[in-house]
């Protein structure tokens, strides 16, 4: 396979590692709670570095999705491809796994639906599949526009009796949908801002194609990135603009990178995007030329992402159950189903998480190979 695409599946996979270990903190660690942002003066700096690890995820993973809509529209020596179909279909079916499968794996025993990052996504293909119509140069124009304004829309807001309240909740401020009855539903992850890099992604797609010599398109990325992450500290530094949460001199060196790296991810603040983003393109560069043993377990993973995905959350439901029989329930952790057991330091999530990566690894591979010589149409969707 070209090294170009080769990338996008390093890549994505990558993130796909990160996303398990923190999932792994969530149904591990969760006794120690993280707020969302994370608060320096109360969150160790190990445990603050693990979970800022987690927020390369989402943003690398909706960009490469645009990325990857526009490959599939415009294959290779093929005639261009309806991608308003495939947009649709698959951002419905992951908003659909959203409800049912995914939120069975996290919170079986409430009666609250989370609408979370595969809703983020799906809606958001939903969205790219009605603005995928309009010249790249206006797209171009809208996925700036959103990433680089939706912070100032953050004074906007609407009381949950009022009109627009269900609309902007889905849009750019967290809430609840439904607040009342036997299931209560809460949309967690807003999602303009999501509909901005997905955008973006598919607005860069052309610098993937074959067309394009592999040493403009590392430039590219190479400069973009830099770009990203120079405009990161010219707002963080002064506090500009895009985060509500001022960076301060703190009294050590890693208190002070911590109070530079905190960034608000519900929604994710300009900052946020233009940290994760400019470091997701300068490693998409490095990647091209990646050849390794861990570059290739990267690349099985990133090639089959949602298998990956759903798979990986009943591997840890499981794991958490067979840990909590054999052990019984943590001293002093309420008596919650989700709840009960936790492990006592950092250290035995990464410990669990490399195991698990293992245990996946041969899963994944074993659906990556089937998934490559089947012509089955379901397949396509996992």
């Amino acid at each position: 396979m070209n090294k170009r695409l080769v990338s996008i599946d390093i890549l994505r996979g990558l993130v796909i590692v990160i996303m398990l270990i923190d999932h792994t903190r969530e149904r591990f660690f969760l006794h120690h709670q993280v707020a969302d942002p994370m608060d320096i003066d109360t969150t160790d700096p190990a445990l603050f570095f693990t979970r800022l690890l987690a927020h390369f995820c989402a943003p690398i993973f909706v960009f490469l999705t645009g990325l990857s809509a526009f490959l599939y529209q415009n294959p290779i020596n093929k005639p261009a491809r309806n991608v308003q179909s495939f947009l649709l279909k698959r951002g419905a079916f992951l908003v659909l796994l959203e409800i049912t499968l995914v939120n069975f794996s996290w919170f079986a025993a409430y009666n609250t639906l989370y609408l979370q990052v595969m809703w983020a996504i799906g809606v958001s293909m939903i969205a790219l599949a009605a603005l995928s119509y309009l010249p790249r140069l206006w797209l171009l124009g809208l996925g700036l526009a959103i990433v680089f304004g939706h912070n100032a829309l953050s004074p906007v807001t609407f009381l949950a009796n009022e009109t627009g309240y269900t609309l902007w909740a889905i849009l750019h401020d967290r809430g609840y949908l439904i607040s009342d009855g036997l299931v209560k539903v809460k949309a967690s992850y807003p999602v303009l801002p999501w509909i901005g890099v997905i955008t973006l992604g598919y607005v860069c797609g052309p610098l993937f194609t074959q067309s394009v010599a592999a040493a403009v398109r590392q430039k590219a990325l190479v400069v973009g990135g830099i770009a990203c992450l120079v405009t990161l500290c010219i707002l963080r530094s002064l506090n500009l603009y895009g985060e509500s949460l001022d960076f301060a001199v703190q009294n050590t060196l890693v208190l002070s990178i911590m109070s530079f790296l905190n960034y608000t991810k519900y929604p994710p603040s300009l900052p946020f995007l233009l940290f994760t983003l400019g470091i997701g393109a300068l490693m998409l560069a490095y990647f091209e030329n990646a050849q390794s043993k861990v570059s290739n377990v990267l690349r099985t993973f990133g090639s089959v992402p949602l298998f990956f995905y759903i798979v990986h959350l009943y591997v840890l439901l499981v794991t958490y159950f067979v840990l909590l029989h054999l052990f019984g329930p943590t001293p002093g952790l309420a008596g919650v189903a989700g709840f009960e057991l936790g492990f006592s330091h950092l250290a035995w999530i990464w410990l669990t998480a490399a195991v698990l990566t293992g245990l996946l690894y041969k899963l994944c591979k074993m659906f990556s190979d089937f998934k490559h010589s089947s012509n089955t149409w379901w397949v396509k969707y996992l």
